[in-house]
């Protein structure tokens, strides 16, 4: 069949991409759309796939403008490659084009805070798949699954770390991610993370950890020069690698926090908002959601001043691999599952 896959974020690809594969494997005929985020693009393309855009908006009122610009756009693709079924992570265009071309959509969604973007795509949505995590109920259309999307590329079946990034970008183990978001998503409204007040609010903070380790920063916004000063410049496909053979990872976005503490690495999320995903994950002890700077700091130095840190990390990601499903099976089958829907 022809399954037409709706993209926005660089973790959607990371998501799919196993699951895409596998369904090529099985014969299926695939059409990948994608948000014109530079970063979404990189990473697509570091994988080999092909690709069209709809436009992507960096600002809450071109989003909302967008949606019927990109509504006809993706209309007029998806009426020459003729998709039996929409795939995507929750898309409004995925889900108004599906519904004026009478083909099911299903959504794999993970943030329970999007809700403009929930009102706008599940009407006209046949599936929404969600972790068992996932704190709303959404009724009748949602179907729960034992497990995490970041699972779907970070299992250890899926994903094997490769050492020879360290030598790459000239790093030893045990550094320290600090990851600072420009909170501009739809689910970002009224979001807070560390509200660094001035660069020497930043460089106070870079200090107190660079007292546990080097320090290396990822950022989404390039505000000061000490962010520059930090960042290390990488290619998408090293980012876990470089993920798993860190000490911790503490900043202001959730979907480097939940790839952290999947990979066996502590995180900490700073931020006035909860994902369902890092709650669960902090009963493995894994991931820590704190809204107060200074107390998100205490908690960093009581995990970093344990000696058996590390050992005990990697120990509670066996765990939780041995208890939740092979996530990437899942999608693939229910993919095929509802074709006739």
């Amino acid at each position: 069949m022809n399954i037409l896959f709706d993209i926005g974020h660089p973790k959607d690809v990371n998501v799919f991409k196993n699951v895409i594969w596998k369904l090529q494997e099985r014969g299926h005929e695939i059409k990948i759309v994608a948000r014109a985020k530079e970063n979404t693009k990189r990473v697509l393309e570091e994988y080999g796939f092909e690709y069209e855009v709809c436009k992507h908006h960096k600002q809450m009122i071109g989003k909302a403008l967008g949606i019927v610009t990109n509504d006809i756009h993706l209309y007029n693709i998806a009426k020459k490659f003729q998709p039996d079924i929409f795939v995507s992570p929750g898309s409004p265009y995925s889900a108004h084009v599906s519904r004026l071309l009478g083909k099911p959509h299903i959504a794999f969604s993970d943030t329970e805070i999007a809700g403009l973007v929930m009102k706008l795509t599940f009407p006209f949505t046949d599936k929404i798949y969600t972790s068992s995590s996932f704190y709303l109920d959404l009724g009748p259309k949602q179907i729960r699954f034992n497990g995490y999307y970041e699972l779907a590329y970070l299992h250890s079946k899926y994903f094997t770390p490769n050492r020879d990034v360290l030598k790459k970008y000239n790093l030893d183990e045990g550094y320290i991610i600090l990851r600072l978001s420009a909170l501009a998503s739809h689910h970002d409204i009224g979001a807070r993370g560390f509200t660094f007040s001035s660069e020497e609010d930043l460089i106070n903070v870079i200090s107190f950890l660079e007292r546990y380790g080097r320090v290396i920063i990822s950022s989404e916004t390039k505000q000061w020069k000490t962010i520059s000063d930090y960042e290390i410049k990488f290619k998408p496909g090293d980012l876990h690698d470089i993920l798993y053979y860190s000490k911790m990872c503490i900043g202001e976005g959730a979907t480097m926090a939940s790839e952290a503490a999947i990979l066996g690495v502590p995180a900490i999320y700073v931020s006035n908002t909860h994902r369902g995903y890092l709650d669960e994950l902090e009963t493995y002890g894994l991931a820590f959601t704190i809204q107060n700077r200074d107390e998100a700091l205490e908690k960093a130095k009581s995990l970093l001043e344990d000696k058996f840190l590390e050992k005990s990390s990697k120990e509670k990601r066996e765990k939780l691999l041995k208890e939740k499903i092979d996530v990437v099976e899942f999608m693939v089958n229910e993919i095929e599952g509802s074709y006739k829907l």
